[in-house]
C-alpha cells in the first residue's frame, strides 16, 4: 500500500484477526490433535478385532467326564418329563433328579418311587409306569443298586430270621425291627431304620444295599 507521501506501508490488519503466524500454529494444533486422534481409534479397532474371543459356557457332561468334587452323576429314565444325565449336588435325594428331569410324567407310578432316598454317582434311576415291576436303581456302587445276585429284603414284611441275614444284623437286632414295625406301622423309607433303636448313619449305610420299603 502506497501512502500520500509516496512511501510504502504495510496492510492494516483486521480489527479482531489473529495474527497470521497464530492462524497457522493453531492449525497444525488442531491437525495433530485429529491425527492422534485416528491412531487411538485405529488401535482399538485393531486390538479388538485381533483379541481372541472369550466364551463362557456350563460345563456338560460327556463320555469322558470326571466327577468333580461335590457333584453326582445321575441317570435319570422311565416315566419322567425329559430322561436324561444330570448333574447333581452331593447329598442329592430322588424327588431332586425327578425335578431335574421335569418331573413325573403322566403314566408315572409316583408310589413306587422313595423319593427320600438319597441318590450316588454313577446310578440310574428308572421310574415306573403304573402296573410296571419297580426297577432297582442301578450303578453307582453299593449305595445305588444292592448286593448282587440277591433281592433286596422288604423291611415291610421280612421276619426276625430274614433280617438276621442283613450285615450287622443280630437276634436282638431283628428283635427290635420287629417291635418297631408292631408299634409304629409300616416303613415309608428305608431311612426311618434311624427311629429304631441301636441303629445309627453308619449302620443304615451298611444296609442300605441290602433293603427296600415295598
Amino acid at each position: 500500500m502506497v501512502g500520500s507521501d509516496g512511501t510504502r506501508a504495510d496492510p492494516i490488519p483486521e480489527i479482531g484477526a489473529p495474527p497470521r503466524r497464530v492462524r497457522l500454529g493453531l492449525g497444525a494444533v488442531v491437525v495433530l490433535v485429529l491425527a492422534a486422534l485416528a491412531v487411538t481409534i485405529g488401535i482399538g479397532v485393531w486390538r479388538g478385532a485381533t483379541a481372541p474371543a472369550q466364551i463362557v459356557a456350563e460345563p456338560t457332561p460327556t463320555a469322558g467326564a470326571t466327577i468333580d468334587s461335590g457333584r453326582v452323576y445321575v441317570h435319570v429314565d422311565g416315566q419322567v418329563r425329559a430322561p436324561g444325565l444330570y448333574v447333581l449336588a452331593a447329598g442329592a435325594r430322588v424327588v431332586d433328579a425327578i425335578a431335574s428331569a421335569g418331573g413325573f410324567a403322566d403314566e408315572a407310578d409316583r408310589a413306587a418311587v422313595n423319593l427320600a432316598r438319597v441318590v450316588s454317582d454313577g446310578e440310574q434311576l428308572v421310574v415306573p409306569a403304573k402296573g410296571e415291576a419297580p426297577a432297582a436303581p442301578s450303578g453307582g456302587g453299593p449305595a445305588a443298586g444292592g448286593a448282587p445276585g440277591r433281592a433286596l429284603l422288604d423291611l415291610n414284611t421280612a421276619d426276625a430270621a430274614a433280617l438276621e441275614q442283613l450285615p450287622r444284623i443280630g437276634p436282638a437286632m431283628a428283635q427290635r425291627i420287629l417291635e418297631w414295625r408292631d408299634a409304629n406301622g409300616r416303613f415309608a423309607a428305608v431311612e426311618d431304620l434311624l427311629a429304631v433303636p441301636g441303629i445309627g448313619e453308619k449302620m443304615l449305610e451298611s444296609l442300605r444295599p441290602h433293603v427296600r420299603v415295598g
